[in-house]
């Protein structure tokens, strides 16, 4: 006997999903994750409803309407808008959308491709903490090191004071700043700018109009510790080292250059966009001739600018500055040239060397060195007694028998000595009476 399987009966669904799933395949009906493109039928502050090519009605609220790529911040009825699923049926029975995860992903995908193309980018500046400013590209927020900054907006703040440097960038608030972006990855949610990166490749063409050498004329925009920056040409601007400043040492660069002063300079070495200049080189240089000036072995006069653990640094005009060696400061060792000499006292100094190719000039204040003659005659003078002197435990030889000996071989005997004068025991010497 063969048994029938039960009749099942099918209870169909009135629910419009399940509907839209019993349909012909032809129609592809979305799911969780699926991009889709809809129709604004009803906006308002909290909610845009979408119509979905008639398959179903689609819903955005509250914090998904929030669109970071900016596509769809002004939505109005009438308009396409691209939405992300996010839930296939609400408790009304609308496709829950949201518009934050689709301008999520085209914000990034955005993006990624200004990286690849190197296009410059507009952003907003809206913070700043001390390395830096938070800025706004769309609604992506990024951040912009402060060492990406150009130079005409870097802090140059004396002895880099952290409350001032943040003063400086918060300054920049609300400001539009034209970038390049350096790195991008959207999974850590991470986004670079630079505003160097953009400056110089604008002023790459500017910059090819110049070479090592050329001359220019400009204006001093800032003076730092390490030297001062200089405007000149279309916008450009250049580092004058502070060891190219001038001839002669310098502590600080304020004391002979000012912000707004007119300078030239020359021209001496060309980096992509990075520019150094000389002033110096255009001033003659005065250690050519300072051998007519000084000579080794010169007593000269000079002012002590400067001490440092190994030796001073002294002025002898206003061009040549000399070094006098923490051991040519006294004859006694000392720990600190503070020992010996002030700064801003004058002193008077010899000169011990001049190396002109070097612009060296070294100095003492114990006086000349001594020639190996003089230090073995000196050496002499100061030897130990003769051997069988009273050092020695030997008798003692009288100095005026032994100059009278010597006295009686070289003068006649009528001019030598009386003859009261005591022989002495090492050296017999006959008186005869006329």
């Amino acid at each position: 006997m063969i048994s029938k399987k039960p009749t099942v009966k099918t209870v169909k669904s009135d629910h419009p999903m399940d509907v839209l799933l019993e349909q012909d395949n032809a129609i592809k009906v979305p799911r969780v994750g699926d991009l889709v493109e809809g129709t604004v039928i009803s906006i308002s502050k909290n909610e845009i409803y979408l119509d979905l090519a008639g398959i179903t009605t689609g819903i955005i609220r509250g914090r998904e309407i929030y669109d970071e790529s900016t596509e769809f911040s002004n939505l109005k009825v009438g308009d396409k808008a691209h939405a992300t699923v996010v839930g296939l049926d609400n408790e009304n029975g609308y496709m829950e959308l949201s518009l934050r995860e689709a301008g999520h992903k085209k914000a990034w995908d955005n993006l990624e491709k200004l990286y690849k193309t190197g296009e410059i980018v507009d952003c907003k500046v809206i913070d700043a903490n001390k390395g830096g400013l938070m800025i706004k590209l769309g609604n992506v927020i990024g951040f912009l090191p402060v060492s990406q900054l150009t130079i005409e907006h870097y802090p140059r703040i004396d002895g880099g004071d952290k409350n001032k440097i943040l003063t400086h960038l918060k300054s920049f608030a609300n400001q539009m700043l034209k970038t390049k972006i350096i790195d991008v990855n959207e999974k850590d949610e991470k986004l670079i700018v630079s505003e160097k990166a953009a400056w110089d490749d604008k002023q790459k063409k500017v910059v090819s109009q110049f070479k090592v050498g050329d001359k220019i004329k400009g204006r001093v925009t800032g003076v730092v510790n390490f030297g001062a920056f200089v405007e000149f040409g279309d916008g450009l601007e250049g580092l004058v080292h502070i060891s190219e400043l001038a001839w002669q040492r310098i502590d600080d660069p304020r004391d002979i250059i000012k912000v707004g002063e007119q300078v030239e300079a020359e021209i001496i070495e060309i980096e992509e966009t990075k520019i150094s200049l000389s002033i110096k080189k255009l001033q003659k240089d005065p250690w050519i001739k300072v051998q007519e000036r000084y000579k080794v072995n010169d007593k000269v006069r000079g002012k002590v600018l400067k001490v440092n653990p190994f030796g001073a640094f002294v002025e002898l005009d206003h061009d040549i500055h000399g070094l006098v060696h923490i051991s040519e400061l006294s004859d006694k060792k000392i720990n600190s040239p503070d020992a010996a000499i002030k700064v801003g006292e004058n002193y008077d100094f010899t000169i011990l060397t001049i190396e002109p190719e070097n612009h060296r000039l070294g100095l003492s204040l114990k006086g000349p060195k001594k020639t190996k003659a003089e230090s073995k005659e000196e050496s002499k003078e100061n030897e130990e007694p003769a051997k069988g002197g009273p050092a020695s435990g030997g008798k003692e030889e009288k100095p005026a028998v032994k100059k009278e000996t010597k006295a009686k071989k070289t003068v006649p005997a009528e001019e030598s000595a009386p003859a009261e004068t005591a022989p002495t025991e090492t050296t017999p010497v006959e008186v005869t009476k006329e």
